[in-house]
């Protein structure tokens, strides 16, 4: 298939067929619902703090800059972003966790992998075509969802996607460019949300020489450490010099073609999008040290634990008595098994809803 090709057929516009997808997935409640999904704090915690729909926003933006400045197709990359976490489960990673033990203990062996859940959302559990399931969306976009983050090739995915995807090879350069915009979006927005929460501090990071550099210029403009304005230019600079470096490095090795590049790149060869080996080093040392200090701190995995739970209620309540399910869900007993089925519609809940249900099954004021 063609990058822009779709398998159903589609009506034109004035829209270019990437801008197109991305007002699709705009408008699913899939979507919408990731304003009430945990990033990393509970939603209800507070105003202030990042979910899933902010986040997906905040790649959105960080991915269109690298995409423009690289000259590559800056819808492709905006709509990647804004569908990436679709399939995120409420509860943050936790909730994905959940789900994946919840399943393999029914013997399902693919278990839960939210990447291929937001693919299942956009081709499979969205409905707005009668003739159809999913948004219809263009080989490129479906290529950049589901090859989200390395490896390509999972367990599950069986022969088709293997023939129609490609997944000896990597996905478009607009892709790559959003796994690196989703990681550079965390990084910088989870040490904001966890030094406003006060999990952490500068001085609980600041032996990260990437920190410990953009501290030190933040610093030389005056603003002390510890203060709002300080933090608020020390994550507008960490997300700067990050896209910076990461359009620096990448432009030498961009191929000589202003193509979308689908099934392309073999997998086996280096990415042509990505920092140099030095900033690598200390980005991935900088999240193991976030791992550490914020995500295992004991009040998020308090929190967590609840939501760990909530989810495996709800899914031995599922499996025990389906007309717990909603009618839609019902029908597609049909063709797919009670598990799948029970956890498509727990990984589309929110937060909220999710803790709603689980009150309402078990009776719980």
């Amino acid at each position: 298939m063609q990058c822009t090709d779709r398998f159903h057929p589609a009506i034109d516009d004035f829209r270019d067929p990437f801008a197109r997808d991305r007002d699709r997935v705009i408008h699913t409640s899939s979507f919408r619902r990731l304003e009430y999904k945990t990033q990393v704090f509970i939603n209800h915690e507070g105003d202030y703090f990042r979910t899933r729909l902010t986040h997906s926003l905040e790649v959105s933006q960080i991915a269109r800059a690298i995409a423009n400045a690289l000259g590559c197709k800056e819808a492709l990359a905006e709509t990647i972003a804004l569908a990436h976490d679709l399939g995120h489960t409420p509860f943050g990673h936790v909730g994905g966790d959940t789900l994946d033990s919840c399943l393999k203990q029914t013997g399902n062996a693919h278990g839960f992998e939210h990447n291929f859940q937001s693919f299942r959302v956009v081709t499979k559990l969205e409905k707005r075509y009668a003739p159809f399931d999913g948004l219809n969306l263009t080989f490129a976009t479906l290529e950049g969802i589901l090859k989200h983050s390395y490896p390509y090739r999972k367990p599950f995915l069986g022969e088709w996607y293997e023939e129609v995807f490609g997944l000896g090879f990597h996905p478009s350069l607009e892709a790559m460019i959003v796994d690196h915009a989703d990681e550079i979006a965390y990084i910088s927005h989870d040490i904001d949300d966890g030094i406003q929460y006060g999990l952490i501090s500068f001085e609980d990071i600041l032996e990260n020489e990437l920190v410990a550099e953009i501290d030190e210029r933040v610093r030389k403009e005056g603003l002390v450490r510890g203060t709002k304005l300080h933090r608020y230019r020390f994550v507008g600079m960490l997300i700067s010099h990050l896209v910076t470096e990461l359009i620096a490095a990448s432009r030498p090795r961009l191929p000589s073609t202003d193509r979308v590049l689908c099934r392309t790149i073999p997998a086996s060869e280096p990415l042509p999008i990505g920092f140099e080996s030095v900033l690598a080093t200390r980005i991935k040392k900088l999240k193991k040290l976030l791992f550490t200090k914020l995500y295992r701190h004991e009040r998020i995995v308090r929190k967590m634990h609840a939501g760990k739970i909530c989810i495996e209620k709800l899914f031995a309540a599922l499996m025990e008595d389906t007309d717990l399910l909603p009618v839609e869900y019902k029908k597609r007993l049909e063709q797919e098994k009670r598990e799948r089925v029970a956890a498509d519609y727990i990984a589309g809940m929110s937060d909220r809803f999710a803790l709603q249900r689980y009150r309402e099954i078990y009776g719980l004021a």
